[in-house]
């Protein structure tokens, strides 16, 4: 089912995977280089309702309205608290996710809206090649249960450049920001996308 949603951003819009006997819910969204369709947040929609975790896929007002460029980190806040209320309504704890720049933003609103857990898939820590200029501040700010999943070779930071506290926990070896591996990779795009939802799904067990 999608639904869209007015916030002050805009309208977003919401396509839901909903579990059977749902126990959370997961609202993940996207970076600022793509959609929804996304590879690793489409495998998290397939896999996650078989365990009791609802999926909203969460495309942000600019998308939605066909722009090609993300807006200002503030824009991207409001459209995302602004799908809170939709996401939160059937009482059940919600996990705050997204990718690249939707991680930064799942990090930034985490405590305001009341958020059980964060994922952040690909954190984009730095711009590539700009390691100074880090938002390791925004990982650092979550005061609930956190994973952090990165590509062993991703430009915007490689997992060793984290800090040891808040390093990933779940790393896909060879892949890059997209969590796309080379073809000459002893994994193949499938076996890197199971890694991602086996790790997203044995954290969300531990959650309740």
């Amino acid at each position: 089912m999608t639904e869209l949603v007015a916030t002050e951003a805009g309208q977003a819009r919401i396509t839901w995977r909903r579990a059977r006997d749902a126990r959370m819910v997961l609202a993940v969204s996207h970076g600022a280089g793509g959609g929804v369709e996304a590879g690793d947040l489409q495998a998290l929609a397939e896999a996650l309702p078989r365990h009791g975790v609802t999926v909203a896929l969460v495309e942000q007002p600019w998308r939605v309205a066909g722009r090609k460029v993300a807006p200002a980190p503030k824009t991207l806040d409001a459209g995302w608290r602004g799908i809170w209320p939709t996401v939160s309504r059937q009482g059940l704890p919600v996990i705050s996710g997204g990718r690249s720049a939707g991680a930064r933003v799942a990090c930034r609103t985490a405590g305001e809206l009341g958020a059980a857990a964060v994922l952040a898939l690909s954190f984009p820590l730095h711009p590539p090649g700009r390691p100074e200029r880090s938002r390791v501040e925004e990982l650092a700010s979550v005061t609930v249960p956190l994973l952090v999943v990165q590509g062993a070779n991703d430009p915007f930071g490689r997992p060793e450049e984290f800090p040891a506290e808040l390093r990933p926990a779940a790393v896909v070896p060879h892949a890059d920001h997209g969590l796309a591996v080379p073809e000459r990779a002893p994994l193949t795009r499938s076996d890197a996308l199971d890694l991602v939802t086996a790790a997203v799904t044995a954290w969300t067990a531990t959650l309740l």
